[in-house]
């Protein structure tokens, strides 16, 4: 493409800076403008004048002042910030890309739904754990019926800075939504472990998916879940390249305390790509990696438009 798309992000804490060195260092399509923050001392914004990036500890009142715009906002600050900014940038015309559990626009995981972005201006991100997850529901429920879903995403407790503790709550309740709109689940529940284990462990998802009782049995139905699953993995892992299967998918034959359904344990860790923060903080990589893969693919759209 001839134009980059020109782009701020909002929040310089790790998952911004994490997000900064990705756009620098790997985007073709994005060329990144400003780094706002709050904080006159932010290591973020001192690394991002370090880079050449025009950086503002006033916030979002001081970007809405910029001429030119950027085209493309990330906010990586929290829920309640985007909340307050998504309408603003909306009155500007600039496109959001949401990395708070925010849930103002529609969720988006690009190794599922990257095709419906055209239609909308502000898009979610969901969660760490609902970047890593949601693929795999989505693999098993477009195969068979998944009645219900569950996951456990576990994180090194050093990983999770201030603003992902201040949004457990929303964290667990758009990654439950998350896996039922965009995963396929009838139902579902999500649930986040911060483990403090020392060396710091690699981030580890564990999904429950119930399945139909024939597709609980070996047989051709059951392959085919499989075969989805791997699939899956493997297109997640082309804008993630640390995101594996720690093995084989287990399944489970249909139980009378499960409603007769049977089920199938998939486990996934992902290892970040060190680009700034450390390896073993998968959590943040995966979503910012998320975040420029769907970026990408706006200013393509926005190219193929013009």
């Amino acid at each position: 493409m001839n134009k980059k798309m020109t782009a701020a992000i909002v929040g310089s804490g790790n998952i911004g800076s994490d997000l900064m060195m990705k756009l620098l260092n790997s985007s073709e399509n994005i060329e990144l403008r400003y780094m706002i923050g709050v904080d006159p001392e932010s290591e973020g914004l001192a690394r991002a004048r370090e880079n050449g990036i025009e950086a503002s500890h006033e916030g979002v009142d001081w970007l809405l002042k910029q001429d030119p715009l950027p085209d493309l906002v990330f906010e990586a600050t929290s829920a309640g910030a985007h909340a307050t900014n998504a309408p603003r940038y909306r009155e500007a015309g600039i496109r959001a890309i949401d990395l708070t559990p925010a849930a103002v626009g529609p969720y988006l995981c690009p190794a599922v739904n990257l095709d419906q972005l055209s239609a909308v201006d502000n898009v979610n991100m969901i969660t760490c754990g609902g970047q890593a997850t949601t693929p795999i529901v989505a693999a098993v429920s477009r195969v068979v019926e998944v009645a219900y879903a569950e996951i456990v995403a576990s994180i090194a407790s050093r990983s999770a800075g201030p603003g992902t503790r201040a949004n457990i709550d929303e964290f667990v309740e758009t990654t439950s939504a998350a896996l039922k709109e965009v995963g396929g689940a009838k139902d579902s529940k999500a649930i986040i472990i911060l483990n403090p284990v020392e060396p710091p462990m690699m981030m580890r998802n564990t999904v429950y998916c119930s399945l139909p009782p024939e597709a609980a049995a070996p047989g051709e139905l059951q392959d085919k879940v499989r075969e989805s699953i791997t699939t899956m993995v493997e297109q997640v892992s082309k804008y993630v390249p640390g995101y594996r299967l720690t093995a084989d998918p287990q399944f489970e034959e249909a139980r009378e305390d499960w409603r007769g359904l049977g089920r199938v344990t998939v486990l996934i860790e992902v290892q970040g790509a060190g680009d700034f923060l450390p390896e073993y903080a998968g959590n943040l990589d995966i979503i910012t990696s998320a975040a420029v893969a769907t970026a990408d693919k706006y200013a393509e759209l926005v190219a193929a438009q013009n």
